[in-house]
């Protein structure tokens, strides 16, 4: 058995209030006879890895790899026409429709990108980056609530996940202003990447709103 090893690298948009999850790098293509899906985080500083065990065919690792590059060249429009083709060659693989969501939300087709992340949700209900993903789209769309249900989710699903701790603490923060909800959640991510000098300035400025 082979795995698909996805390298996810943040950076932030160009909203400054929300940090977004970048496009994916694949380390390997896989086959797999099958069975219950799986989505294995390990965080990095630069990043996190997405380990998924799918069945694909050989050629989708070439096209994966291509289109990978013209995410992080920012060339959407490109990536999108090539990850539609690998969507519909490999259905099931549900990296190519993270992605796919992440394209579409850069280009502004935040229908798309919803359908893409569902799609995504529908094959791993259990993939925190597709909650995270979903939850950068309803906040978009202003539909608050279900963003914060959606950063819950995943970090329900993987607590150490501090990318969508800081997009949770943002959004209680900007959007919901719920301050204690924005602490808790600053404090958290702040705990988990204690190098992010600006976690500091943000707990500060809190902590003073809420009278602490």
């Amino acid at each position: 058995m082979r795995r698909i090893d996805a390298l996810f690298e943040p950076w932030m948009h160009r909203e400054a209030v929300s940090l977004l999850l970048g496009a994916a790098l694949l380390a390997s293509a896989c086959t797999t006879s099958g069975g219950a899906r799986s989505a294995q985080v390990e965080l990095q500083e630069s990043g996190f890895t997405i380990t998924e065990d799918v069945r694909v065919g050989f050629g989708v690792r070439a096209d994966f790899e291509d289109a990978v590059r013209l995410l992080k060249e920012e060339q959407y429009e490109d990536a999108i026409a090539l990850l539609v083709k690998i969507a519909e060659a490999e259905p099931e693989l549900t990296t190519a429709h993270i992605d796919l969501g992440i394209a579409y939300r850069a280009v502004g087709d935040l229908e798309r990108a919803e359908a893409s992340l569902e799609r995504a949700l529908a094959l791993n209900p259990r993939h925190p980056v597709a909650y995270n993903e979903l939850g950068i789209v309803y906040r978009k769309t202003g539909r608050f609530e279900q963003a914060r249900e959606s950063y819950e989710n995943a970090l329900a699903i993987h607590p150490d996940f501090h990318f969508a701790r800081r997009n949770l603490a943002i959004l209680c923060d900007v959007y919901l202003r719920d301050l204690r909800c924005a602490l808790e959640h600053y404090e958290l991510y702040a705990q988990a990447v204690p190098e992010d000098e600006a976690a500091a300035m943000w707990i500060a400025d809190l902590r003073n709103r809420v009278g602490e």
